[in-house]
């Protein structure tokens, strides 16, 4: 029978030349301070009765030292904590506790901080403990990652709940991805519904992220009803990529509010509708009408589009009728908004940077974990969102009148 070795060679770079005097200079200061500190508390929980003191009635007695491990950023320490009995009114004994350094508490919540950002960096529990082995000493084992990420998680199951009514939002943008996770054993392909808010000053803000298992009306119904009984303002303007599930949740709920179609989802369906050899053709006249430089020469070069592609392949032309004035709802604004208006490239360029930090762990555990990284992500401040392109203009109403898009 083979018998399992446990390893007992030395943390990686831990020998002598790594050896830092500095390091261990700060660590010895950071241990002093620590008991400087505990001696402190304990004193005052004493009455301020120094050690061997006999003055006055005592409120209690010291009763030793203990050492116990700390760890935390500046590494894993020992450190000699006093240890006292408190006496009250009626002569009764209790043990008194430090309220700096809490009972059973070894990790600091910076550490913490540390272990969640290192898991949220796109590894998984053993990496991390691997990784982080050198700083903290080896101290930290699965149950401290496993701990960190509950705290997470407890987090994340608050901002769900938040009230959103304080939220000067003015405009959506609504978009799903595919996630692989493990459901039954197997690799499956998850959608996370995602929704974005554009506040009054422009920036950005992630409002919802679910996972509903398809985008279909009933799922982003339940997204959206669950945005406003939480208090979000109806928006001014909403921008979605033309699923039918999401038109039809939008038409039910918020059916007054002016829609913009994702011109890059629409670019997409127009070269479904043809073979490939014409692509790179579809793409250059689709590409040269969107972002013609004003409304008129826009109208002018649709028409052009759609009378040649009638004649040429009556699929990418009948493609782009259905989509219809909302594929031209941001003619109505500034120009200066047009870039941020035309696509959900904001949501896009999320879902790009949430797979490249988890491409190291092939498939997340399951569909909870999916949607709970994308928001620790964001709220760890890894990912960041900037402001909207022509904010400064957000305050200006959109034009009225009808976009005249007759052909």
């Amino acid at each position: 029978m083979e018998h399992l070795t446990v390893s007992t060679s030395p943390l990686p770079f831990s020998g002598e030349d790594w050896f830092d005097p500095l390091e261990e200079a700060v660590r010895f200061q950071v241990r002093a301070f620590i008991e400087a500190m505990v001696e402190e508390e304990v004193q005052g929980a004493l009455g301020g009765r120094k050690r061997y003191q006999r003055k006055d009635k005592p409120k209690g007695y010291r009763n030793g030292h203990r050492d116990r491990q700390l760890v935390g950023t500046f590494g894993a320490l020992t450190v000699s904590l006093p240890r006292a009995r408190l006496l009250d009114q009626h002569g009764r004994e209790r043990e008194w506790r430090s309220q700096t350094i809490q009972a059973y508490k070894r990790l600091t919540k910076q550490a913490e901080a540390i272990i969640a950002n290192a898991y949220l960096a796109g590894t998984n529990t053993r990496r991390v403990r691997r990784a982080l082995a050198g700083l903290f000493g080896g101290k930290v084992g699965k149950d401290a990652v496993s701990r960190a990420w509950r705290k997470v998680k407890t987090d994340w199951e608050a901002w769900q709940a938040r009230d959103l009514s304080d939220e000067d939002i003015v405009r959506l943008i609504l978009d799903g991805t595919g996630v692989k996770v493990r459901l039954d054993r197997r690799v499956r392909s998850i959608p996370l519904l995602v929704v974005l808010g554009v506040r009054r000053d422009g920036q950005k803000i992630l409002l919802a992220i679910k996972n509903m298992g398809g985008e279909t009306e009933a799922a982003w119904r339940y997204v959206l009803e669950d945005l406003l009984a939480r208090g979000l303002a109806t928006p001014e303007l909403v921008i979605v990529d033309g699923g039918k599930g999401l038109e039809a949740a939008l038409a039910g709920l918020m059916s007054n509010i002016p829609v913009q179609r994702c011109t890059v989802h629409k670019e997409r369906n127009l070269l479904a509708h043809a073979p490939k050899e014409l692509h790179d053709e579809i793409k250059a006249d689709f590409t040269d009408m969107m972002y013609a430089e004003d409304a008129g020469e826009v109208r002018k070069k649709r028409k052009a589009f759609l009378a040649k592609w009638r004649l040429k392949c009556p699929g990418v032309a009948n493609s782009l009728e259905e989509a219809g004035d909302r594929l031209f709802t941001f003619l109505r604004y500034p120009p200066q908004q047009w870039k941020s208006l035309r696509t959900t490239n904001a949501i896009e360029r999320l879902h790009g940077e949430f797979k490249r930090r988890i491409k190291t762990q092939c498939a997340l555990p399951n569909a909870e974990t999916a949607a709970m990284l994308f928001w620790a992500l964001m709220a760890s401040g890894q990912i960041a969102m900037r402001r909207v392109d022509g904010w400064q203009t957000l305050d200006q109403a959109p034009v009225e009148q009808p976009l005249d898009l007759a052909a």
